[in-house]
């Protein structure tokens, strides 16, 4: 039978230096689309997948992102006193339960393998859950839910993916997969960041994995990979040599990109439209927007 997946690793160490200086002086997961932070949606779908316990690997300077997840009595008591009903409401979602929420530090930036090896000892012998908060996905159905409904059949590890175009398939974790197969997928091998030209399929790692136990293993063991640091996919690539089950997951929805400042606009317009209280307003502005810049040229 195919245990739970209960427990969720959010690698939340980076500097996020392509933000700067807005990131000189707060983490860049609690950036917000719109109104709520980038950590917020992760910790949401996370929740919605059936995660209790979650496992925050963070560096110094990451304090902020400890109190968002802290009550905050004072606030609270100011919006109880003045009625504000529905701003509680919205409050209580960036609220943890006692020893919900643990913190760990990784001391060097080695790497996603080497911030996923640090948890190791809260993940314990269970399977887990890695979210990357830079990837926001939009979807019906929460990508990560998606995923543990598909490894309830499947167990073994399974890593989201979805199709880039060759060119960029450099930038990526690369499936060696058949691309016109089912949306949940047998995977024969992992390529990190392939030369140009080299690359097996198009499908791409996205930020989002399912792994049991034993990957900590091989991350424990683990040398350098692609640009000098431990890497997760190095890890699961073992998995597949050891003849155990892997598999990509091809998510329905949509995937931003917010680690860089394109993909985080992007994002942002994409969630104000979708917002029944600001859609309206932002697609008038943006349409004048962009009829004044036609009209210029």
């Amino acid at each position: 039978m195919t245990r739970k997946v209960t427990k969720a690793v959010f690698p939340v160490a980076g500097l996020g230096t392509r933000f700067l200086p807005a990131t000189k002086s707060i983490p860049k997961e609690i950036m917000t689309l719109v109104d709520r932070p980038l950590i917020q949606y992760a910790i949401d779908e996370a929740r919605e997948a059936g995660i209790s316990e979650f496992i925050f690997v963070t560096s110094r300077g990451k304090n902020a992102l400890e109190d968002y997840f802290d009550a905050a009595p004072e606030l609270e008591a100011s919006l109880e006193e003045k009625g504000k009903d529905q701003l509680m409401k919205v409050l209580e979602r960036t609220n943890m339960d006692s020893g919900a929420i643990a913190y760990i530090r990784q001391n060097r930036p080695l790497g996603l393998g080497h911030a996923v090896w640090c948890a190791r000892r809260l993940v314990g012998s269970e399977p887990f859950a890695v979210i990357l908060t830079d990837d926001v996905i939009a979807g019906d159905v929460p990508c990560l839910k998606q995923m543990v409904d598909a490894y309830a059949d499947t167990g073994g590890a399974m890593v989201a993916a979805m199709e880039v175009a060759p060119e960029k398939t450099p930038a990526y974790g690369i499936l060696d997969a058949d691309d016109a197969g089912p949306d949940c997928m047998p995977i024969r091998g992992m390529v990190e960041k392939p030369a140009p030209g080299t690359a097996p399929s198009n499908l791409a790692v996205i930020g989002r994995y399912i792994l049991p136990p034993t990957v900590m293993d091989s991350l424990t063991n683990a040398t350098a990979g692609a640009g000098g640091e431990i890497q997760l996919t190095d890890a699961i690539a073992k998995e597949i040599e050891a003849g155990r089950p892997v598999n990509g997951f091809r998510f329905k929805g949509e995937r931003f990109d917010c680690g860089s400042k394109a993909g985080y606009l992007q994002a942002t317009v994409a969630f104000a439209l979708a917002r029944e209280d600001l859609g309206d307003e932002l697609r008038d502005f943006l349409h004048r927007t962009l009829a004044m810049k036609t009209a210029a040229e």
